[in-house]
């Protein structure tokens, strides 16, 4: 089995986390759930961006200091990470002094290879996206992404070559699989041909001193973008120890991103161009997701529909959260999602759908089944739940799980084998207990492919089929 490397992007901490940080971290999660049980090792990275003009500013409007500001936010993503029930193997922050060291071995390695310079440059930059932008970009002159106007900054900055690595990032974007889905691949193919500037990866001190030092230039410090995407090879323990970890999931394993749409740009062209800059491997692929949205809006603390993870535990608990999102969100597109639609999915899917499809089929086994049943071959996990799982298709994935659920129910309506056993007749009897093992091998089998999705509910069942008992209410109706 090979070794693979998964990572987050890093959330930028100026800000407590939101659902689609929640998505993320699941979707990066189950994926390592699932190849651990397919027996591959896997590397699990997450963390906190905490770098940049933005937090700095947030942390002075704050009264904080940026480090304890920084701190405290990074700590609401590590507890967000235990809420939602995941397991990453390490969660880097860009403060960590480890990370900062391999950040400036990465620009040193840059410069050696000529990629870096120096000049003086004027251009609108939006502090939100912490990016400059070209006049294109903006829709009447905002960010449409912060509906913002960007300021007019003219300094003098440090350089990456990136127009150097046109053709690198030409031909890297070509290769079908490494880049999904595959319209985000062609869109970047059509930014790449349309030609690439190289990019400001320095800021002056004198402006903003919240950042990493430029080796051997203390006047600036680096750009948060080249100083945050160093992160994933930092948590691999890159540059220190190249023959440990970094080389068994970077350098020989099978390495994936899992990113959000606006960040196509950072992740598949100026960090693929750091790496062939730095003679480092590519990332093997990337993976894009949409936006989720409410009520046909972006989700705005201004316009009071932005929805906490801590607010989805504490009202649906752990696994039903990761269900709602990993079955209701589009792996690919933007979502539209509301509290109104959250209380029907947890209440037609789990409640009466898979909730109750495990207490009826237990409560037949512990009440006319004298000891628990064999789990034998009879029924076996479905191979296209896998298939999908490998083409990052969660949601899919999942509603094949459903649709098995729904076949189950089917056959208690069709069969009623709690009637059935209740007839004089003997053969009639057991036929009934024989349909109830059925019930049941096919009840360990939905439980066995909700593992990566759901591992406390998967073992919750799995533990009442051992004990031959009905499971505790999985799924508690909403008051």
């Amino acid at each position: 089995m090979k070794s693979k490397y998964i990572t987050t992007t890093l959330p930028y901490v100026n800000a407590s986390p939101h659902i689609g940080h929640a998505y993320e971290f699941i979707q990066a999660d189950t994926l390592a759930r699932y190849w651990r049980l397919m027996g591959h090792e896997v590397f699990f990275n997450a963390g906190t961006d905490e770098h940049g003009q933005k937090i700095a500013q947030k942390a002075d409007e704050a009264g904080q200091s940026r480090q304890s500001y920084v701190d405290h936010y990074a700590g609401e993503f590590r507890n967000s990470l235990e809420a939602l029930g995941l397991s990453p193997d390490a969660f880097i922050r860009t403060t960590d002094e480890r990370h900062m060291r391999a950040a400036q071995e990465l620009w040193k390695r840059c410069e050696a290879n000529g990629d870096i310079y120096k000049k003086k440059y004027k251009g609108l930059y939006c502090v939100g996206c912490e990016s400059f932008k070209k006049d294109s970009d903006l829709v009447e002159g905002k960010c449409p992404d912060h509906q913002k106007e960007p300021e007019q900054v003219e300094e003098e900055n440090y350089f990456f070559r990136l127009s150097k690595y046109e053709v690198y990032l030409r031909a890297y974007l070509e290769e079908e699989d490494a880049t999904l889905p595959d319209w985000r691949r062609k869109e970047l193919l059509i930014f790449v041909n349309e030609g690439l500037e190289d990019i400001s990866i320095s800021r002056e001190r004198a402006r903003l001193d919240w950042g990493i030092p430029v080796p051997s230039d203390d006047a600036h410090v680096m750009y948060v973008w080249f100083d945050a995407l160093t992160n994933y090879i930092s948590t691999l323990g890159w540059p220190n120890d190249e023959d440990g970890l970094f080389k068994k999931f970077w350098m020989e394993g099978e390495t994936l991103q899992v990113a959000g749409k606006d960040q196509m740009r950072f992740q598949s062209l100026l960090w693929q161009a750091m790496l062939k800059s730095a003679n480092l491997p590519r990332t093997g692929k990337i993976i894009y997701h949409g936006f989720i949205i409410s009520g046909g809006q972006k989700m705005s603390k201004t316009i009071g529909n932005v929805i906490s993870p801590f607010e989805l535990v504490e009202k649906y608990g752990t696994d039903a959260t990761r269900y709602l999102l990993l079955r209701h969100v589009h792996p690919f597109e933007d979502t539209d999602i509301t509290w109104e639609r959250l209380d029907e999915w947890y209440t037609a899917n789990l409640v009466n759908g898979l909730g109750n499809l495990a207490s009826r089929i237990m409560k037949m086994s512990e009440t006319y089944l004298d000891e628990p049943v064999e789990l034998t071959q009879e029924t076996v996990p479905d191979p296209d739940v896998s298939l999908k799982m490998d083409r990052y298709e969660f949601s899919i994935a999942m509603d094949g799980i459903w649709e098995r659920i729904g076949h189950n129910d089917a056959l208690i309506a069709i069969k009623q084998p709690f009637a059935m056993i209740k007839s004089d007749d003997v053969d009639t009897q057991n036929e009934a207990k024989l349909i109830i093992k059925k019930l049941v091998r096919e009840l360990n089998a939905i439980a066995t492919e909700l593992n990566p999705f759901m591992s406390e509910t998967a073992e919750k069942i799995k533990q009442a089929i051992r004990e031959n008992k009905k499971p505790e209410n999985l799924f508690p109706r909403l008051p």
